[in-house]
This record gives C-alpha cells, structure tokens and sequence, in this order.
C-alpha cells in the first residue's frame, strides 16, 4: 500500500554529523518538525534552528513553500533567518578586514531567499548598506592601493547584497539620498573601477530610473552620456548591456521636451556607431538580453518620429510651404518667381500644373494633403530629405511619371503620403517596447538617419513595382498591399545594411511576389466546389474537437509564466498547469525557469475549475488597470488574461508569447463549454482541414469533381443478376 500523500520521505543534513533519513508529516506544523530533529540530535532551542534547501539556492523552507518539498529531497538544518539575519547584520560591522568581506559575502549569498531578506530588511539592513557605501567605504579608500582586490570584492558584496535585497520589492525606491546616488554614480563615471562594482552599479541606476521620476531627475543630474559611452567600447558583453539599459531607462523617463535633446547629444557622441562597431558587429554573439536592449533603443529612437506623425501642416504656415515650393523647385529646375513675373492667375496656373505632376491630391493647395495624421508632416520631412539627398533619383520619378498617361502615372506625392505611413505602421511608431521582444535591426544601427534612408530605398520600390505591375489610379491600394508585403518579407532576413536590404528588395520583385503567393495557395488549396465545401462542414466539428483536446492537454503540461518586475534581468517565476481530469488549476510560484514540467504536488495554489466565472483579456484584467505603465503598453496588453472566480477574486496571467496567450485563452474557454475564438484556432483549424481534405481527395487527384451530384440511374428491368446467399 502506497504511503499517504502528505507523509514525504527526505534526508536532512547537520554540520558534522550523519545526515537522517527520515519521514515528515505535511500535515504537521512545520515548527514541530523542526522541533523533532534537533531533540533528534540534542540540540536545544529549536526556535533559533530552521530547514533549508541543501541545493544551489540555499531557500528557507516557509509554511508557505514547503509544498515545493518532494519526495527524495535533501534538506540542511540551519539558523533561522531571523537568527542569520541578526548575526551577518553584526559581522558586516566588524572592524576586521577579513570578517567583514566574509560577511559581506554570505549576505550577498543568503539576499536571494525572500524569507531572509524580510528579516534582515526588518533590521534596517538597507539603510546599513547604504551608509556603509555612501560613508563606510572611504575609511577603506587609503587601503586600496594596496589591497585593491580586496576593495573591489568588498564594495562588489556590498553591491550585490543591496541590488538582491531590492529586487524583492519589499522596500521604495525612494528613500535613497542624494549622497547615495552620487557614490553610485561615481563608480559609474571612473574610467578604471571592478567589473562586478560597475556592474551592480550600473544595475542600481537603471532600477533607480525606471522606478522613480524623483530619482531620475537625480540620476540624470549626475550621469552624462558622454561618462557611459567609454563602456561601451569595451569587451564585456554585459557591461555593455547594462550601459545600454541605463541609457534606455534614461531615455524612456525623459519628459517629451528633452527626449529630441537627448537624442542630439547621443549623436553627438555618435553612439549609433559606437554600438555598430562595438556590439552588432563584435565577433561575440549577441545574447538574449542585449538583443532586447538593441531592440528598446531602436523603438524609443523612431519614437521620436511621433510628435511629427501627429502633427498636422498648418495650410497658412509660410515656412512650412517653402517646403513644398522646394519640392517643386528641385523636381523643375524653376526659381520661386522673383520678379513676379506673369498674371496671378498664369502664375497660379503653372503652380497647379507642377503639384499635378508631383503627385499631389489637391493640385492648387497641397498643404492640404499633409493634414491627414498619421503621417502629418512627418511625409513632408521625407520627400524633402529624398528630393535632396538623393536629388537624381527623386527628379528621375517625377519626370517620368509626369511624362505618363494621367491614368498610369505613379502620384509621388500621394504616395509618399501613405508609403510614410505604412512604415510607421511596420516600425509601430508611438508604441512603447514590448517586454519580451528582441526583434531589432541591425541596419537601422548603420546610419544617423536610418528612417529618411529607409523611405528613400522603399519610395523607389514602390515607383519600380507600380511600372512592373503596369498600375492605374484605381490600382493604388493593390500596388500598397505589394509594396508592404515585399517590404516585410525583405525585413524578415534581418539585413545587416541598407543596401543589403535594398539587394533583397531587387530580388522580390511583382513577379517573384506572384510566384510567393502562388505556391502559398497550393499549400493552402481550398476548393470551392459544392460537394467540397460540404465535405468541410462535415468534417469541422472533429477538427474542432480535436484542436480542444490538443488545448486541453497543453492546459495539463503547464506553463512557466514570468511575473512582471520593474527590473527585467530579475525574473520571477510562476507555474500553472490542468489536473488531469481537468477539474483543478494547480498553481505556484517558482524560484527560476523550470526545466520540463513542474509536478501537481510541488504547486501549492488550486482553483476548481468549477469556481471559474470568466476569462477576461487585455483592458478588462484587473492587473492592466492596477499597472499604469503597463496599461500603455499594447504588447503587454495582448498578452494579459485573468480567470475571475468566486468572490470577485482573480488569477492574473500575462503570457510569454502570443502562441501561449492563445491556446491558455482557448483552452480556459473550453473549459467553461465556450468557443475558442483566437487566431490561432482559426489558423489551426486552416491547416488541419486542408490537410484533411487533401488526404481525403488523394483517390481523386486529377479528376474534375462536378457542380452537381450524378444523376440517379432508372431501375433494371429485373434483377437476375442479384445473387442469394443463402
């Protein structure tokens, strides 16, 4: 008979002796327990005694997390965390050297387990760290010339034990002083200093910025880009992704009036090609988390394209129409009428004939074509930088389509317009950084006006696929859909320049995209004869249920979900995961990323599916409307589900991809008896019921499959060819 569920059988270990083997009751208060091994080894006041993991992390085991604890486990008796926290908060005050940096590294160590932290945040153990780095370590500074390692590990302890205790939460950001900061910042700024302190440092200000707009005004006060550019241009792959995260946070903080400042000084101090030749294209790989830093930059510097996108022209805004008299100045090789020469109306008149020829809709006033946002003047900005950085180019396109049939010619000027607004679109403009994403573009990376070069390549795609596809006025929006298409599937490759990406442009031409389309059509055939589309219908409900059950049992797999923390390189983990019988969701948190599956029993958390009300996504989860920052964030927004049950209580998810988002909010639908609605059912239910299809109609390959049933045959005359079996 197998023994019963809460009865575990683990092996705990003291210092010096013979670890026990011995069998715990769940049951049981966790105090008693503890109670029954030391008597087991005579060791008095079992108060001051707890268990812990005897494992890398070392945790505490809690009334909380002792559900976590399995069968086979190997636990270590240990001192309390109270008692722990107490002893290391005294050591770190020694006077000696050696005691000191020894404390200071088992506090670095025991800052991991939240179970500790509270205890020795509970004794004013930051504000201890903090003035041990703003005062404590100048009484070492004499001591570093000669004994610098033991410097830099003594402020690398401090360091890490004070970015560890932080990350729990447990204490505000801001509450730190001004003296802290500018210690902080000053490891920051020498040009010789630990890797591990410059690390942790580096670490202290982004979490500083992100998490306070009172200490970002500090922080901004103290740190200048020109003082982190050095760290980039060294080797360390992490040093330069803290330096890049710092100056992200800085950036996402800046108030919308210093944000086209900043970037000013960060081309000045030509960072974009500091981080081509020092990161993109080192010969380390680029990791995940760089990558997501390349990525932040690169959507925070077009969001700076924003406040152009939507801004209209003003139609009586001299300034801003010289702008489309330099348009036709340059396309012409006409002066502005100087002299005044002719009639109003003979000037008026050839104004009008020349905007026509420029693509514009409105032919006598084209200021307003530009009052549509997006793009507003942001096309304006575009056509400009083309007609005058690439002047052959721009006055090649509007003479030729100006020498063209009216029904034929290519509108530049209309073009422009939604060509600029199509790649805002791609890009997303405006849209804050997705949490989860690594998708940048090295080419955005190879030159300071990567958006102007970028529309530059794509207007000249456009005006060489409106000749290809021999295009008229009514054929405007089929020729957009082309262009987006080739400019996506180019973008796809990830080029590594802009002329890269034009060389892929080359080779995607109207025909090679007809030919794309054409094979992807045979690979998703859908014939729509009559006996064809019933077959489908007959068959989609298996199909339906099939998807179901392939949701239901991911539902039972599980899945790692990663809680949202203001300081991403630190994430915490939960699970959830359907019984098998799906009536219970288990849940629980996690310490790290799981390898595998997580087993039922080590999750502590349940909800009866029965006591599930509804699924909720994006704007109606209670965890959007709680978090400010979040709610703006589409990405996240996208992600986010909650299962509401009994009491208006709820179960908060944001999914690690989208695919997850689907089949979770699927498979909780069809748990509650409702229709799974997400796009990847659809898709799903594409693929498979062609693929059922196409097994079916294998016999009839080659054989036209008529409108209309067979016509019934009359009845034989007699049937003397019926053969009796009995």
């Amino acid at each position: 008979m197998p023994p019963p569920a809460d009865i575990l059988k683990v092996a705990i270990e003291w210092p010096g002796a013979f670890p026990k083997l011995m069998e715990i009751d769940q049951k049981k208060p966790l105090s008693a327990i503890i109670k029954e091994v030391c008597e087991g080894w005579n060791l008095p006041n079992p108060e001051t005694y707890a268990l812990q993991n005897a494992d890398s992390t070392n945790f505490y085991i809690t009334e909380k997390n002792r559900n976590n604890i399995k069968n086979g486990s190997i636990l270590r008796l240990t001192t309390s965390a109270a008692q722990m926290a107490q002893q290391l908060h005294e050591r770190i005050q020694s006077s000696s050297m050696d005691m000191k940096l020894d404390a200071l590294k088992d506090l670095a160590n025991s800052s991991r387990d939240i179970t500790f932290a509270q205890e020795f945040i509970n004794l004013d153990g930051i504000s201890l760290l903090t003035q041990m780095v703003e005062s404590g370590t100048e009484r070492y500074q004499k001591l570093q010339k000669i004994m610098k390692p033991c410097f830099g590990d003594l402020l690398s302890f401090t360091l890490t034990a004070f970015v560890e205790l932080m990350d729990h939460g447990i204490v505000s950001w801001d509450t730190f002083s001004v003296a802290f900061i500018k210690k902080i910042a000053s490891y920051v700024c020498k040009s010789a200093m630990d890797t591990a302190v410059l690390q942790r440092s580096l670490a202290i200000l982004e979490s500083m910025v992100l998490n306070s707009q009172d200490l970002y005004q500090k922080v901004a006060q103290e740190i200048t880009i020109g003082q982190l550019i050095p760290h980039l241009q060294g080797t360390d792959q992490d040093i330069q992704t803290y330096t890049i995260a710092v100056i992200n946070a800085l950036f996402l903080k800046a108030p919308e009036e210093k944000r086209q400042e900043m970037a000013h000084i960060l081309a000045q101090k030509q960072l974009r090609s500091i981080i081509l030749t020092n990161v993109i294209r080192s010969n380390k790989p680029i990791n995940d988390e760089m990558a997501h830093q390349l990525y932040v930059l690169q959507v925070l510097t077009f969001n700076l394209l924003e406040d152009r996108m939507m801004t209209k022209m003003d139609p009586q805004d001299q300034a801003q129409r010289d702008i489309i008299f330099e348009l036709r100045r340059i396309a012409f090789d006409v002066e502005c009428d100087s002299n005044n020469s002719g009639s109003i109306e003979k000037r008026k008149s050839m104004y009008t004939r020349d905007y026509k020829k420029l693509g514009f809709i409105n032919h006598v006033n084209p200021a307003v074509d530009f009052t549509q946002i997006p793009p507003g003047m942001l096309a304006l900005d575009n056509m400009l930088y083309f007609a005058r950085h690439h002047q052959d180019a721009y006055i090649r396109i509007v003479l030729e389509n100006s020498s063209r049939e009216d029904k034929h010619e290519c509108p530049f000027g209309r073009s422009s317009i939604e060509l600029t607004k199509m790649l805002c679109e791609i890009l997303r403009v405006g849209e804050l950084p997705s949490e989860n994403c690594h998708d940048f573009h090295p080419m955005f990376f190879t030159h300071d006006r990567s958006f102007e070069e970028f529309f530059c390549i794509c207007i000249q795609l456009l005006n060489k696929t409106w000749k290809e596809m021999r295009a008229t006025s009514e054929d405007f929006n089929k020729v957009m859909q082309v262009v987006k298409e080739q400019i996506t599937r180019a973008l796809t490759i990830k080029p590594n320049s802009l002329d890269q990406f034009k060389g892929r442009l080359q080779n995607l031409s109207y025909t090679e995209i007809l030919k794309l389309r054409q094979s992807e059509r045979m690979n998703q055939e859908d014939f729509q004869s009559r006996p064809i589309l019933e077959l489908r219908e007959k068959i989609q409900p298996e199909i339906m249920e099939l998807i179901k059950q392939q949701r239901l049992n991911r539902l039972c797999e599980g899945t790692c979900f990663r809680k949202i923390s203001s300081r991403r390189r630190q994430d915490k983990f939960w699970y959830c995961r359907l019984s098998p019988n799906h009536k219970v969701l288990h849940y629980g948190d996690l310490e790290e990323s799981p390898q595998g599956e997580v087993p039922h029993d080590s999750l502590q958390d349940k909800l009866p599916v029965a006591d599930i009300k509804a699924v909720v996504t994006g704007k109606d989860c209670p965890h959007m409307k709680e978090k400010g920052a979040l709610k703006q964030n589409k990405e996240v927004l996208e992600l986010a589900f909650s299962v509401l049950y009994e009491s208006d209580e709820y179960l908060n998810f944001i999914a690690p991809d989208k695919h997850e988002y689907c089949v979770w909010t699927d498979g909780l639908n069809a748990l509650l008896g409702k229709e799974m609605t997400s796009e990847f059912t659809r898709s799903d239910m594409d693929t498979l019921l062609n693929m059922e299809m196409k097994l079916r109609l294998l016999d009839l390959e080659n054989i036209q499959i008529p409108e209309v049933p067979p016509p019934i045959p009359k009845e034989p005359s007699n049937y003397d060819f019926v053969y009796d079996c009995n």
